[in-house]
């Protein structure tokens, strides 16, 4: 087992070409921020950083994948690797020291078993670009 956290977020990092420090520093801000848990009336009024949860952070170049043509998904739009690996590693070293949360991660690059429990289930996609 590489990374593992308890309760808190799975965050599927995929890093686009033309990905910045800039796009880093929106989502260290952003994530931490963001009122997706559930206070005492079920009302999604708490943050990450308020409850003090965990944060699992993977690298998923596949989120880039473009499947609108053939039955193959092509990947021109993820980042080189040399690139997402410095930006994914930025993310994951700034939300460290940055935040009093507890960073884990996997292996960047690597084939991995992922398990998490959705609760809810609740998943939101966030761009840094919109």
């Amino acid at each position: 087992m590489v990374g593992q956290i308890r309760s808190g977020l799975v965050v599927l990092l995929g890093v686009a070409k033309g990905d910045t420090e800039a796009d880093v520093q929106y989502l260290v801000e952003k994530i931490p921020a963001l009122r997706i848990f559930s206070d005492e009336a079920g009302k999604m009024n708490r943050s990450l950083a308020e409850l003090g949860g965990g944060l699992l952070a993977i690298s998923q170049f596949t989120l880039l994948g473009d499947t609108r043509k053939g039955r193959r998904p092509g990947f021109d739009q993820a980042a080189d690797p040399a690139t997402a690996q410095r930006l994914f590693e930025q993310f994951v070293e700034t939300l460290r020291k940055t935040t009093d949360l507890t960073v884990e991660t996997g292996v960047f690059g690597a084939h991995m078993k992922v398990e998490l429990v959705n609760d809810g289930p609740v998943t939101f996609v966030l761009d840094s670009r919109v």
